[in-house]
């Protein structure tokens, strides 16, 4: 009978999630082997073995960033107006602090953050990041689709360019917040641009 070897002794979704937090909290560069061993408390055999290398593993969790948010943008948009929805959409990198756990404080947008450090000399990073804001911008566009004909949203410009300013929006506050942001005026801006966007 062939050996089918030891089973992983970890979850290796839950694992995934506490890798995210610390890349997202240091950035890919910053985080080495050695933080996610100690920080996940897993050998790096079993590290390697379940995720491959850091690249590897720093992409799955970029990947799961991304599915965990474009789920929570879709529920947000479809559960009623579409305005207030995106101004909390907009809102969020004034209000990081809120992600804190116990390996960090989240800096800016994951996808952001790639983009900065990876992009564009890595395919797959560049892949990833790229289909992240074609999905964002379909997404409110579709939204901001139906607001228009809903008489929410003035039609004074085609879904698919405001859709586009606001995904440079919440990408840019996000940059912004890497480097601390005055919340107030950031909030300030955010509900200047969904007053436009107001029929």
């Amino acid at each position: 009978m062939a050996r089918t070897g030891r089973p992983r002794a970890f979850d290796k979704g839950q694992v995934l999630e506490r890798a995210l937090l610390l890349f997202w909290s240091r950035g890919y560069e910053a985080t080495s082997v050695q933080d996610l061993v100690d920080a996940l408390s897993l050998e790096r055999g079993s590290l390697y073995g379940a995720f491959g290398d850091k690249r590897q593993f720093y992409l799955a969790a970029v990947q799961l960033y991304w599915d965990t948010y474009e789920r929570q943008l879709v529920a947000a948009l479809e559960a009623g107006p579409v305005l207030p929805a995106l101004r909390e959409v907009l809102a969020n990198p004034a209000r990081v602090q809120e992600y804190a756990s116990d390996v960090g404080i989240p800096l800016g947008c994951m996808i952001g953050n790639t983009t900065a450090e990876l992009v564009p000399h890595d395919a797959e990073a560049s892949e990833i990041v790229a289909r992240s804001h074609a999905r964002f911008t379909q997404i409110v566009a579709d939204a901001l689709r139906r607001a228009q004909a809903g008489g929410e949203v003035s039609r004074g410009a085609a879904p698919e360019a405001q859709a586009q300013l606001l995904l440079f929006t919440v990408q840019g506050l996000s940059l912004v917040s890497r480097a601390g942001l005055d919340t107030a005026a950031a909030l300030a801006a955010v509900d200047a641009l969904i007053d436009a966007l107001r029929a």
